[in-house]
């Protein structure tokens, strides 16, 4: 978005570009971005932009200067005026292919002429100390969400990270998957581990979602939550290996009657974990509009007991269900009865265990389970026909997780600013220094550019 500003340099340059808005890129080559274009590659650009954009820069000046010699011939460089620098609103996603050219860019705006500003952070396989280095060179004002995964850094490694991100006061969404913490089997060392990053995680004051996906807690989520200054809005505890007491706290705590999305994926209710979750639901049910149950190990009798207890779910607007052994009975039934819920807008099931058939494999003695896709489609078409008759056309069944991009925390709470006019446009890139250039189309209005590089 461009808008004027009072300074100096904004009256000597009045149409210059002020802001550079590149958050919106999808992070898969199947999103709304041009083909062969995502959130990683443009990251690699963007940063390779920057990085020559400030090699450029002193000559930029040095042709500035001449323009501003006086009519006697003196030169008056020291009078000549700058144009002002551009913030690039970003989201950075950094791999160890592209950690370097990020760490150059990112040092090198400090002094140039394009300033990042980091919207969503998320880094892959990199160290604590690659990520920390980066953490030091983003502006603190703009960062709302930071995601690690596949780092396995352990509660050592987030010990190192967590300090680093009380510096960023708009941080509201840390997501941790895959980071190698195992709390299975507690030592002296991984008690005193876990009171440190609890203490760390109740540093940030804004924090509202938090995603703790395929770390082992076995009965350790109060010890990992409890310094939290603030209830969580979004929590995320897919394969955790959650245990009883850990569902227990949850739902006496003051987390529960807050949450908007909570995904207990992996959670096995046939151990003991089925009555917890209907206590938790329960204590959830003024609030939840994302609940995600995929491959909960949960069975026709488990959805029976916990049907009544999600009709009461009355904001509810996604339900995950994929993964479960259900039979088209179960599922119709809990069709009819949550049709009810008039903010219910996607439901994605599993295939029903009475659309596979057994199939012999080529030996003659193992069995395959396989879906027969006849009896899918035709429940597919009576599902259709069960909403459509009940005019819920509104309300989408579907056996495809991937079929619909998954509601986001920052979308579930309506973080987008309202009624802002944006204008979309398109910026190749030509040359170091053609950003300097681009003047805004509508004075006054909020201007959104997204820039693909050209490759």
């Amino acid at each position: 978005m461009a808008t004027t500003s009072n300074s100096s340099n904004s009256s000597i340059h009045p149409h210059m570009l002020r802001v550079l808005d590149m958050t919106r890129l999808s992070d898969s080559v199947s999103g709304h971005t041009p083909p062969g274009l995502t959130v990683w590659s443009s990251t690699k650009a963007l940063a390779k932009a920057c990085v020559e954009v400030s090699k450029h820069q002193p000559e930029c000046q040095r042709r500035g200067s001449k323009r501003h010699k006086g009519s006697s011939g003196a030169a008056t460089a020291r009078a000549a005026p700058q144009p002002p620098g551009v913030d690039v609103h970003a989201d950075l996603f950094v791999d160890r292919r592209s950690y370097g050219i990020l760490r150059d860019a990112l040092q090198a705006g400090a002094m140039g002429p394009l300033h990042i500003k980091c919207r969503e952070f998320k880094a892959v396989d990199i160290s604590a100390s690659e990520i920390v280095t980066l953490l030091e060179s983003l502006d603190p004002s703009c960062l709302r969400r930071v995601e690690l995964c596949f780092n396995y850094f352990g509660l050592t490694g987030l010990s190192v990270i967590l300090p680093h991100l009380s510096h960023f006061p708009e941080l509201r969404s840390l997501k941790l998957r895959y980071s190698n913490v195992d709390l299975r089997h507690l030592t002296p060392e991984s008690t005193i581990g876990i009171r440190r990053v609890a203490k760390q995680l109740g540093m940030l004051p804004s924090l509202r979602e938090l995603n703790l996906g395929s770390s082992q807690l076995s009965g350790n989520l109060r010890q990992i939550l409890c310094d939290l200054q603030a209830p969580l809005e979004s929590l995320e505890l897919g394969s955790c290996s959650l245990a009883p007491a850990d569902l227990a706290f949850l739902s006496q705590s003051f987390h529960a009657p807050a949450l908007k999305k909570l995904d207990l994926s992996g959670l096995n209710v046939s151990e003991g974990l089925l009555e917890p979750l209907r206590l938790l639901l329960e204590e959830t049910s003024a609030s939840l509009l994302h609940l995600d149950l995929l491959g909960c190990h949960m069975n026709n009798s488990h959805l029976e007991l916990l049907l009544p207890t999600l009709r009461r779910c009355s904001r509810l607007r996604f339900l995950g269900l994929y993964g479960n052994s259900l039979s088209t009975a179960a599922l119709k039934d809990l069709l009819q009865k949550t049709l009810e819920l008039l903010d219910l807008k996607l439901v994605v099931y599993p295939y029903p265990m009475d659309c596979y058939k057994p199939a012999p494999s080529e030996f003659g003695w193992d069995f395959e389970e396989v879906v027969d896709e006849e009896l899918l489609a035709a429940v597919t078409t009576e599902i259709s026909h069960l909403l459509e008759n009940s005019g819920r056309t509104d309300l989408i069944w579907t056996y495809n997780p991937f079929s619909h991009e998954a509601l986001d925390y920052f979308s579930l709470i309506g973080f987008a600013r309202p009624n802002s006019r944006r204008l979309q446009g398109w910026i190749p890139w030509e040359a170091p220094g053609s950003f300097t250039h681009v003047q805004p189309m509508l004075s006054g209005t909020a201007l959104t550019l997204v820039f693909f590089p050209s490759f």
